[in-house]
């Protein structure tokens, strides 16, 4: 396998197109309604409790968590419940969803008290009265990840290396206090002896606020990373903060993970929070998003309860630009995220990014044939080789694709980005790793 580069050298020099970073967060008027899947997270679904007719307000449980790896659901608006029902979310997966008619004065729920913390066990039970997972695009329920032992890194993941993204930068430069008091919690009572804070060098201003305020904590560190996509990947992140590598097949024998070298990562905005919940009881009930490109009026971070639809939120930002052709909508960064079909979806725990794209900037280079020049090996973050992948895939050969560790792929897009060729690799990628994965569980050989 080609390794002949760190995972931090590798990735993509992508444009570090961030005009939104500049500008205050605006908060949303309350939608008229708001739909709320039962599946924000990795993991097994949340169970509804409530039903058609009931009155909710903004905290309200309205989805119990379906197992450890799970989460809780709140209510982001006061109002009453329409309906529950099937839905088909933006990524063609079915959940099922509670929508709610919202009343427009959104009352807080009583319930919600600020948790007691004494221990790891009670922060752990914090985390998961809050409904907290990764809300940097992951979505993997957090206090899953907390519960590990052994660890001895807190890694903060404010990277924020997406093009057009800058809800991190936003939480840092208004939200700094409620950082530093979770931070705090966790390495507390997770007994955890040292954190880094590791920030992209395009954000200088978080840097040096993040520095400032972290100066008398001890073994609290803030990194300035380099400016190189993906360098917010969990595994790059690792490498680049600590200087350990995180194996490729961990000791259970599935893929490695960040804590098989004592390391636990939060998003900065995952951590901040928990702690404006351990400040106020209110759980994660809305969602920084950056609406921007060059078809949306009034580009802007805007703070918007979840589940309202991706229409009431461009709406809010002035809608489509007059005179623009509307060609793509994508939800989250233009690397990872995915292309919406309509906009009638709503918007999740983990969503990041709502980017409007002209016809024009949404057309797509006709793609060539490959030249095998290697270009996507150099730029895969976990030493993967595409071009030899996809002709393994083509040959539905699960032996071979075994071997070349298809299911490590984390779907960066870098090999895309650096294809010269503009060939869909990343998709391929894609398509061979489900593939791998469906042909493993029936138990392939």
């Amino acid at each position: 396998m080609f390794k002949s580069l760190k995972r931090s050298a590798k990735g993509a020099a992508v444009p570090h197109t961030k005009a939104t970073a500049g500008q205050p967060t605006n908060k949303m008027p309350v939608p008229e309604h708001v739909v709320i899947p039962m599946s924000m997270h990795i993991g097994a679904p949340a169970e509804p409790v409530v039903k058609k007719g009931d009155t909710v307000m903004v905290g309200t449980v309205i989805g119990k968590a379906g197992g450890f790896v799970s989460a809780n659901i709140y209510s982001s608006v006061s109002g009453t419940v329409q309906d529950i029902a099937p839905l088909r979310m933006v990524n063609g997966a079915m959940t099922t969803a509670v929508a709610i008619k919202t009343d427009g004065a959104q009352t807080v729920d009583p319930a919600c008290v600020p948790p007691v913390v004494t221990d790891k066990a009670s922060l752990l039970a914090a985390v998961q009265a809050c409904g907290l997972v990764g809300v940097g695009g992951a979505g993997f329920p957090t206090h899953v990840k907390l519960a590990a032992n052994t660890i001895d890194t807190l890694l903060i993941n404010a990277a924020e290396c997406e093009p057009y993204l800058t809800t991190d930068c936003r939480e840092m430069l208004e939200c700094s206090d409620t950082i530093i008091s979770g931070i705090t919690a966790v390495m507390k009572y997770c007994e955890i002896p040292h954190c880094i804070i590791g920030i992209e060098r395009n954000k200088p201003e978080c840097i040096d606020l993040l520095t400032s305020l972290t100066r008398e904590m001890k073994g609290v560190e803030v990194k300035g990373l380099p400016m190189r996509y993906p360098q917010g990947a969990e595994k790059t992140l690792v490498e680049t903060c600590t200087g350990r590598e995180v194996p490729q097949v961990g000791p259970s024998g599935k893929p490695g993970l960040p804590a098989d070298v004592g390391c636990v990562i939060m998003n900065v905005t995952s951590v901040s929070t928990l702690g404006k919940f351990l400040k106020t009881g209110i759980p994660l009930v809305t969602k920084r998003v950056t609406v921007e490109g060059d078809a949306i009026a009034r580009p802007q971070n805007i703070e918007v309860p979840i589940g309202t639809l991706y229409r009431d939120v461009i709406d809010a930002c002035g809608g489509v630009k007059e005179g623009v052709e509307l060609g793509k909508i994508i939800f989250g960064g233009p690397m990872m995220g995915g292309a919406a079909p309509s906009a009638d979806f709503p918007v999740l725990k983990q969503n990041n990014g709502l980017l409007l794209f002209s016809k024009k900037a949404a057309a797509l280079p006709e793609p060539s044939a490959c030249i095998r020049c290697g270009r996507c090996i150099e730029a895969c973050p976990m030493g993967l080789e595409p071009v030899v992948i996809a002709q393994d895939f083509s040959n539905k050969d699960f032996a071979a694709l075994k071997a070349r560790c298809v299911d490590l792929c984390v779907a960066c897009g870098s090999c895309t980005y650096a294809c010269p060729a503009k060939r869909p690799v990343s998709q391929t990628m894609g398509l061979a790793k489900g593939w791998y994965m469906a042909e493993l569980r029936k138990g392939g050989k």
